[in-house]
């Protein structure tokens, strides 16, 4: 789809490169409302993920992966619709539609009796998936081109800000309200969100009235990349050959290759493959997808670790002795103590965060996201070797932490150096899409291999040290996949000197 202003469109905020800079409040205020609906996403992920071991323990699930998953899922499918969406109705509208989606199934699943009813509703929040992207491309329509750029860097760098108090919100909902806490806080937090869109984002002029649907390429991909997930998901039970497996598998795949090739023939794509062919576009959106994908995938499985208990229990060998027998090898903190332990990170990502999202407009900003990958993979292999005490996970952690901070705040500055101003919602849609593949598949990854070394008790898998390190390894491997694409990128327009 070729982006193009509407005749009858309002002139845009930050429609030329003279445009005059908004007041300092004024400027504050929208960034902050933009602020707020993005990084949201980052606390319910931190906070879901925290809650899925309450979870899991109080509704005896072995399938706690679709807690997190079923909300991935249904956010990577309806992004490049949102986006589509977008160019009909406007950015800001758009954006309060599936804010007001995702706050509805954020009551239905506060409200389930049952796990059933918590997947659905969690499946609908996933409506809210595609708000980062819209909010990056909001920043560029209604700003000034120097103060977008600002805003941008300023935006992708509050995940410190996430970082540091979201443990702590998370840690005081799950130890005084259980996980019911959490989905009432998520609740609450989308609601904020709904307001300040209402509220302080200005109206998005940018109209293109030749966007059309594509309903097929979303179908294809919408039901491949379900299948797939579940095919890999259900591997380690059914048996990697089994035929249930390799169905789900090879199904979800081919539908994959088929939306691709839907692309370059229907008159109305979900994705430009034009785009994509150029170097800058598909090399940004790989390398920011891997890097992404390991930040946001593999974070369950320090998630996991800390907050699943230690049961180990004595099995009798005879002549009166037993042997202790590990079921689970967590450590059974309190998301209270996580968060305390977390500290030292949080604060790390912070001003990590701030100042690459400050550095960015004088540095290339393939050095932060380059350095960050390298620094996740040192992360990952240090977690893996010391993850059994406080002190051996605030030392191991520190490398991850600065890893994370540089690459979040990067992959947005990336993505407006490697596209036109008028291609931004999509390439933000399709940086959000890419990465939302990558971050599924890794996460349901993380999970096949946790299982590996999973025991089942009263209806709970729970997992053993073997396969937290192999977890671990596999992260540092997507890190460094994404270290290896970041070497493919060309030297891009600095941020700084992008006018519109």
């Amino acid at each position: 789809m070729t982006s193009s202003a509407s005749p009858t469109a309002a002139p845009q905020v930050g429609g030329g490169g003279e445009a005059r800079a908004l007041p300092g409040a004024r400027f504050a205020l929208i960034v902050v409302s933009l602020l707020w609906p993005a990084q949201l996403l980052s606390l319910i992920g931190m906070m879901t993920g925290t809650a899925q071991a309450s979870v899991a323990l109080h509704f005896h699930t072995a399938q706690i992966a679709w807690f997190v998953l079923s909300t991935a899922l249904l956010a990577t499918l309806i992004t490049p619709f949102a986006v589509k969406a977008a160019d009909l109705y406007g950015k800001r509208q758009v954006m309060i539609v599936i804010t007001a989606l995702g706050l509805v199934g954020d009551v239905i699943a506060a409200l389930a009796p049952s796990y059933g009813v918590l997947l659905a509703g969690r499946t609908i929040a996933g409506f809210y998936g595609p708000i980062a992207a819209l909010a990056y491309a909001t920043m560029r329509e209604v700003l000034p081109p120097k103060q977008a750029a600002s805003a941008s860097g300023i935006v992708g760098s509050g995940i410190a800000l996430v970082a540091i108090g979201g443990p702590f919100l998370t840690g005081w909902l799950i130890d005084g309200y259980s996980f019911h806490g959490v989905l009432w806080g998520i609740a609450a937090s989308t609601a904020v969100s709904l307001v300040l869109l209402l509220v302080a984002v200005p109206r998005t002029p940018f109209r293109d009235p030749t966007a059309r649907m594509d309903w097929v390429g979303g179908l294809l991909l919408g039901g491949g990349l379900t299948a797939l997930t579940f095919g890999v998901d259900k591997g380690s039970d059914w048996g990697w050959t089994s035929a249930g497996t390799l169905c789900f598998i090879i199904v979800g795949a081919a539908a994959v290759v088929a939306f691709l090739y839907s692309q370059r023939i229907v008159p109305h794509p979900m994705v430009r493959v034009s785009m994509l062919a150029r170097r800058p576009v598909w090399t940004v959106v790989l390398a920011t997808a891997l890097a992404g994908g390991a930040v946001y995938g593999a974070s369950v499985i320090t998630q996991l670790l800390v907050l699943y208990p230690k049961v180990v229990v004595p099995y009798p060998v005879g002549g009166g002795r037993t042997i202790p027998v590990h079921l689970s090898d967590g450590l059974g903190w309190t998301a209270t103590h996580f968060a305390v332990v977390g500290v030292p990170s949080s604060i790390l990502i912070l001003l990590v965060g701030f100042g690459t999202g400050l550095a960015v407009r004088k540095v290339d900003s393939r050095l932060p996201i380059g350095a960050g990958a390298l620094l996740l993979v040192a992360g990952f292999l240090l977690e893996a070797a010391f993850h059994y005490s406080a002190t051996e996970l605030i030392l191991a952690s520190l490398p991850y932490a600065m890893g994370l901070g540089m690459v979040v705040a990067a992959i947005p500055v990336l993505v407006i150096e490697a596209v036109t101003p008028e291609e931004q919602a999509l390439g933000n849609g399709i940086q959000a899409m890419a990465m939302g593949m990558i971050t599924t598949l890794v996460t349901t990854l993380c999970y096949v291999i946790l299982a590996q070394h999973g025991k089942v008790l009263q209806g709970t898998l729970l997992y053993l040290d073997h396969g937290y390190k192999d977890a671990y390894y596999f992260g540092a491997c997507v890190a460094a996949a994404g270290l290896l694409a970041v070497l493919l990128i060309p030297r891009l327009k600095a941020i700084g000197d992008i006018s519109r």
